[in-house]
């Protein structure tokens, strides 16, 4: 087994949506009744391997269903994508057609892909449907308060709904992108980089392998910059290993962190990982209500095992130095400390600074 297997859990186990959680969901509109269910669409008869563009396999099967099944789930998919990219207003679903279902055989999560066009003028977009775990939904609800980008992403019962995430795989981007980059654009990425892996790191959002994140290219004057984006929160504060939430110890990661150490010197990469501590204080003195309630509910939930519980309260002693992680008793508790610490130093720099 290699060093990369042993950072991971084989098979992280699902953990269904406790009754504090669900009532988070309720109150902040995240949570809607629909009428299809995940289980619903593994009804399928048969499905074809997709391809990509190289004809190299995606791993993804395009799915097909009984005609009666097609019209029934067809009918919910619009309706769903309604809901999640508007107000539910069903005057637009005679104008829209799920041109493909396709189902992932590959990750924990075993999620479907719909692609939802409209007839007018060819626009589409694509949203997923995955089995509702705890650990997920609160990698989403986290990374819609903590991270720079906004997310949306439904709960019925034990069905997810997300939106679809644009940008360049990481794989992809690292392996055939990456090399044709401008020297001041690996810099740029480099440090866009330093941020997001300290964004993972203390929000305890685990296993950034670079296909669980992109990489979204932006047209800014006569420039382009980069931004990284993760798309996979299935890893939201289980493992014990601080490894895992680490992005630099993924070897899929490592052509990243070896430009990151050739274009950025020590003091530049500090400086990025104060801008984006106090970034995420930021947000949370400006939302404090939402981030305590979310913690809240991770503190009175099961969402890891007891064993990496403690593993990963000795490794953030030793790497933080902070004992006040021995008196947590559960990963919310874990994660309030680290996010209470952030902001504490934040304000402490906020206030010399003013005085």
């Amino acid at each position: 087994m290699t060093t990369q297997h042993k950072l991971i859990s084989k098979k992280k186990p699902t953990f269904p949506i406790s009754d504090a959680l669900n009532e988070f969901l309720v109150k902040y509109k995240r949570s809607i009744k629909i009428s299809i269910l995940y289980n619903d669409l593994l009804r399928f008869q048969g499905s074809v391997n997709v391809y990509d563009k190289n004809d190299v396999d995606t791993l993804w099967v395009r799915t097909y269903y009984s005609e009666w099944d097609r019209l029934e789930i067809d009918r919910s998919l619009k309706k769903i994508y309604t809901i999640l990219h508007s107000d539910g207003n069903e005057s637009t679903i005679p104008f829209l057609n799920v041109d493909a279902i396709d189902y992932c055989t590959f990750g924990n999560s075993k999620p479907f892909r719909v692609k939802v066009r409209n007839i007018l003028n060819d626009n589409f977009t694509y949203f997923y449907i995955k089995k509702a775990d705890a650990s997920r939904v609160y990698g989403l609800e986290l990374e819609h308060l903590l991270s720079p980008y906004n997310i949306n992403y439904l709960v019925y019962k034990d069905t997810l709904i997300e939106e679809h995430i644009s940008g360049i795989p990481g794989d992809d981007f690292i392996n055939n992108i990456l090399p044709k980059c401008s020297s001041s654009e690996k810099s740029q990425i480099a440090k866009e980089f330093v941020k997001f892996k300290e964004r993972c790191l203390i929000r305890l959002l685990g296993d950034m392998r670079s296909y669980n994140y992109v990489i979204t290219p932006i047209h800014d004057f006569d420039q382009i910059i980069y931004k990284i984006r993760a798309i996979d929160f299935d890893q939201q504060s289980y493992e014990g290993n601080l490894k895992v939430y680490n992005l630099q110890f993924m070897k899929e990661n490592f052509k990243m962190v070896e430009m990151v150490g050739r274009k950025l010197q020590n003091s530049s990469i500090e400086q990025y990982k104060i801008e984006e501590r106090s970034f995420i204080a930021k947000r949370m003195i400006t939302s404090p209500n939402r981030t305590s309630k979310i913690i809240e509910c991770m503190k009175n939930d099961f969402i890891s095992k007891p064993e990496n519980i403690e593993q990963l309260k000795k490794e953030l002693i030793s790497y933080v130095g902070d004992v006040k992680f021995k008196e947590c008793k559960n990963m919310g508790e874990i994660l309030e400390t680290i996010l209470a610490f952030v902001e504490r130093n934040y304000l402490d720099i906020s206030n010399k600074e003013l005085f």
